[in-house]
Formats: structure tokens, sequence, C-alpha cells
């Protein structure tokens, strides 16, 4: 019989209207529009009629005909054509790391040019890097794992710099990678989906990390018996009803044999039996774990020997599910002489400040015998848990002598503060009146003030590898808190930038501009920052600041097709002399003033509804 070839037909990359829309720098409603008005416009290659799909190529030529030419990174187009060559996106990832390491040629060889020109531009390791990061960025993605900042928080806490680190369900490695950045030497993990395994070893291999990958279910077949290691970090699997329960009768369960309804009492023993000496866990678990009926034997074990040693109640939006203030757990190996617990809720706060208190606080109680006031408030004893319930949820309130005898003087001074910020409020609002629309005029692109030499561009800010170094850094956290420098600097941070009193930072967050004015010295430029550093002859800083909040702004903070690349140059602003900028200027600054105002405001009245709640509840205060 004679073989007939069939030739390969690959999809071409397509996008949807919305994508269309953030590739323009528009919004839907005038890709509808255009859709209408213009007979040439492109015809939809697929999807629904609700939600048509259109060709990228197609869309690129038609906008650039009418003068609306997008600019598409090169790291876009790639991974848009790589997603429709391989339809399942672990794949398609997972094709250009092998490539790019050298394993196995890219089966899409209409893409090997493109993919090869990047790694020869880039290097494979950042190429590969931005192909992740676009990977990470797809709405499956976030909903399965764990977020850098909480990823960052959790390794912080274990304390991984230097040590060996476990993930027994590490999916494509989200921990490990956080370990990394955190100076870890060794990472292990095992997760029971081989494709994002094969994506975690990549990652693995192409930073030339030290480490081993393996596929398995860790509580049926741990890949790793008997391997100890400084820390384990996990986001273990919420809920699971076939966990292995039944073949779990005879393993050495050291705190006692999990209920079937306990999955995640598994994993915390799994963790500590993984556990070298004095070395900690930190898990993510479901609030319900700390007070269900039919596991309170097994933390009541995990207390009498001091096993567990906190538990936080994270803000609700920390990770999937967005909906639950989910828990973090910290566990250590052989620690029988704790005889207290830090239960810390920070369900009330914003993430940034939550991550920082916690930070701070755990670091306080785990480091020292005597812990400072701001911990004590937060620990409790040993034997006051050992009840009925054993429950170990932070919002159930344990508040000791100390806390309650000073209710009264703390709530009379949150309230003096408020009272404070609400008085300096008026006085910050601005005195405005309409003015004439000049609709000729057009506006000036940060990229326009760039050639003029108004105005330079310096980062993003990547990391890379190095130890940690003397000074601070602004991160992200700290520009959304609108709070000073907080990280620690080091030497992975590529290129290391100082910062200026002037200096505009800008960050984008969910498709969301946030920029501040800089007015310390000596900081430096943290990981996802752009710097715009105005010539301030020409340009002034508040102005620049106060005009990347606009609406049009905001529209192009999303990048092309939703990822988390973000051109600053196209941002636009009003085109109008130093003077005028000046006085617009001050009009932000104060605007800046009063939101600040108002954050202050508003974590007062958060005190303040606690501290009356928890002093009427006490009986230390009564209504007069």
């Amino acid at each position: 019989m004679t073989a007939v070839y069939t030739p390969v037909v690959y999809q071409r990359a397509r996008v949807t209207a919305a994508d269309i829309a953030r590739l323009a720098g528009v919004g839907r409603a005038a890709v509808s529009n255009w859709r209408k008005r213009y007979d040439d416009f492109p015809v939809p290659v697929g999807g629904t009629a609700a939600s048509p799909q259109f060709d990228l190529e197609q869309v690129e030529q038609w906008l650039a005909g009418q003068g609306k030419a997008p600019s598409v990174a090169d790291e876009d187009r790639l991974w848009r054509n790589l997603l429709a060559a391989a339809a399942d996106p672990a794949e398609a990832l997972a094709a250009a790391g092998e490539h790019l390491l050298g394993r196995r040629a890219l089966p899409y060889d209409f893409l090997r040019p493109e993919l090869d020109h990047l790694a020869k531009v880039h290097g494979p390791v950042t190429t590969f890097d931005e192909l992740w990061r676009r990977y990470g960025a797809l709405p499956a993605q976030r909903a399965l794992g764990t977020p850098d900042d909480l990823a960052d928080l959790m390794v912080k806490v274990a304390g991984v710099a230097g040590g060996t680190v476990l993930d027994p369900a590490c999916g494509a490695g989200g921990l490990l990678r956080a370990a990394a950045r955190a100076g870890a030497a060794q990472q292990f993990g095992q997760d029971v989906e081989p494709a994002l395994t094969r994506l975690a070893d990549l990652w693995l291999a192409l930073n030339g990390r030290t480490g081993e990958i393996r596929t398995g279910d860790s509580l049926r077949a741990d890949a790793f018996p008997g391997v100890a290691v400084d820390a384990v970090i996990s986001n273990p699997p919420f809920g699971q009803t076939n966990w292995g329960h039944e073949e779990s009768g005879q393993a050495p369960w050291e705190f006692g044999p999990p209920p079937r309804t306990e999955p995640e009492l598994a994993w915390a023993q799994h963790a500590i039996a993984h556990l070298r000496p004095g070395g900690f866990a930190v898990l993510l678990m479901p609030p319900s774990v700390a007070g269900r009926r039919a596991g309170r034997r097994i933390r009541a074990n995990m207390l009498r020997r001091g096993a567990l040693r906190a538990v936080i109640a994270l803000p609700p939006g920390a990770a999937p599910p967005h909906a639950v203030p989910l828990h973090l757990w910290i566990l250590q190996k052989a620690n029988r002489g704790a005889t207290e617990v830090l239960l810390l809720d920070t369900t009330d706060c914003d993430l940034d400040a939550a991550y920082r208190s916690i930070a701070d606080i755990v670091s306080a109680f785990l480091g020292s015998e005597d812990h400072p006031e701001l911990v004590e408030a937060h620990t409790v004893p040993v034997l006051d848990l050992l009840d009925e319930e054993v429950d170990l949820s932070p919002g159930r309130r344990h508040l000791g002598d100390a806390e309650v005898a000073d209710m009264g003087p703390r709530l009379a001074d949150a309230s003096r503060r408020l009272r404070e910020s609400a008085a300096r409020m008026p006085g910050l609002l601005a005195d405005l009146v309409d003015g004439p629309v000049d609709a000729g005029a057009s506006p000036v692109t940060v990229g326009d003030l760039v050639r003029s030499g108004s105005l330079q561009i310096l980062g993003p800010v990547r990391g890379g590898e190095g130890e940690q170094a003397e000074g601070l850094t602004l991160t992200v956290q700290d520009l959304t808190a609108g709070r000073p420098a907080s990280g620690t600097a080091d030497d992975r941070l590529t290129p290391r930038i100082a910062l200026q009193p002037g200096d505009v930072v800008l960050s984008v967050s969910e498709r969301r501009l946030a920029a501040r004015v800089n007015i310390e010295s000596g900081p430096l430029l943290g990981r996802h920052l752009w710097l715009l550093r105005p010539d301030p002859r020409a340009l002034d800083s508040w102005f620049l600041a106060g005009h990347l909040h606009t609406t049009v702004n905001e529209r192009l903070a999303g990048s092309l097709l939703g990822t988390s690349r973000f051109d600053v140059r196209r941002v636009q602003l009003p085109r109008t002399v130093i003077g005028e900028q000046r006085r617009q200027g001050e009009v932000f600054r104060r605007l800046n003033e009063l939101n600040e105002t108002i954050r202050e405001a508003a974590a007062l009245g958060a005190d303040i509804t606690r501290l009356t709640a928890d002093g009427l509840a006490s009986g230390r205060l009564r209504p007069i």
C-alpha cells in the first residue's frame, strides 16, 4: 500500500473583540462600531456568534490601514501562535521550553525561527520566563496557582535561603520558583499532573537549579521517602474525598490517623514527616481545618508536641478560591518546648498591609522567646486551646489580660486620630471650574516625550540570581499601599536603579495603573516597576503621575491579549505648557494626600470597630 502524505495544518493565531480593543487601546464598543461601519473589517474565523474570533494578522493589517497601528511585542505574537498550534497551553509552553533547552526541537517548525530569534536576542532563560508569564496570566492558570506575592510571603516565613525545600503538591512549580528567588539551594517537587511536573522540571533545568521533580500522588506514593528538608512549602488540594484514606491505615501518622474528612491534616503530617529537626512547613489551608470536630484530636496532639506554631487568617482574595479567607499554617519539626501559639487574624486588612504585618509578626514570634508587645497581642497559651473544640480559628478572639486592660486608651487614641483625619479632608479638595474644550488639541504620548528629551524611561526591573545586599527596595506592594520602601535590596535586580526625588514610579497590576511621585533618595527600584524621570524644566512630576490614571490610560494598562506586558510609551497626556502643568500638578498632589488620608481613616475605623466590639464583649467597656 502506498503511503499518503497528509500535511500538518496549523491554526493561525486568533483574537476576540475584547483582545482587539486592548490591542488598539479603545473600548469594546468601538470595536463593535467598527464591525458595523467598515465593510472591510476582518470577518470572524471561529468562535461563536456571541463571542467571535478573528485572525490576528488580518486584524493587525486592518488597524494599520486605519492609522491605528498596534505595538505587538514579539513574545506576545509568538505566544499566541504557540497557543494556536498546540491548543493546550501547558503543551505550548513545554514544547517551547524543551526546544530552548535542546531536548527536543519545537514540533511547530514554522515557529522555530521566531523562537530562535527571541532566544538569540534575550537568551533562553529570559525567553522562557516571558512565555511563562503569559501562560500564568491565562484565567485557568490564575484560578489554580498561588499568586507570586503570597508565594514570596510563604517562603519568607519558612526561611528557605540556603536550604533545601520540598513542595509535595507542586503543580507547575510556582512555590518552588519563589523559593529559588529567595535563595533556596535545592528544590524537590511532586505532583499528580504530569503536564505540570513537566513544566516545573523544565524551569529548574533551564535555570540551572539543583533539584528533582517527580510525577505521582504524594500521599499514596511518596516519591521522596526518607528525604528530610529544611522547609516544606505547599498549597495542597482542598476537600479531597479520594485522597488515599483506605491505603493509609498502616502509615506512620505521628499525630494520629486522619479521618476520611480531614485530607488537609494528612498533608500537614506528610509535610512534618519530611522536615529536619527545627525545620518549618508553611501550608495554605481552607479555614474549616482549624475548627472541624473530626480533626480536633490531631490538632491537640500537634499543639501538645509543639508542632503547630501559628495559624494565620489571610484576607479574602489572597488566593483561589478568592471569596474564602484562607489560612496559613506554620508547622515545625520537634519543637517540644513551645508553650504558645500565634493566632493572627488579618481578614480585615488589605493584602499589602496583611503580608507586611504577617512577615514582621511571624519573624518576631519565631525568632525570640521575649516577644514584643505587637506579638503578645496575638499569642495564646497552648493550654488555653486544649478544650473540647481545639478551635484554632484566629477570628475566634482569645484576648489576653494586657490587651483587655489596654482597650480604653487604645480606643480613645484611635478615635482622636480619626477626628483629626476627617478634619483635614475638606482642605485637600481642589476648587475647579468648567474650562473650554479644545477638540482640536491632540494628546502627547510618553513615547513622544522620551523622543523630545523631556522624559527618561527606566525599567522595568526583572529578577535574576544573586545574594542579598544592603539597602531598601521599593516594591509593588509599597507602591500600591502608599508606604515607604520596605523591600530588601539584593543583587538579583536587573538593572539596579536608584530612586531620586521627583521620579514617577509606575506599576501595572490586574490591568490597572498605580503611580506615585517619589520623595525618597537612595532606595532601589523593585521588580516589575517602571520609573519615569521627567526633566523638571519641561514636565511636572505630579502632572505626569496624575494623568496616568485617566480612563484612556487605564484601557491601555492591559497589554495585548491580556498578557502582563505593558508598553508605557503608549500612555497619553494633555499637551500643555509647564505653567499649566504645575497648576494641575498641585491639584493631583492634594488629591494624592486626600487618598492617603482616606486610607488612614478607613484603617482607624476598622480598629475602632474591632476594639469597641472586643471591649463590649469582654465587659471592659460599656455604653454611657
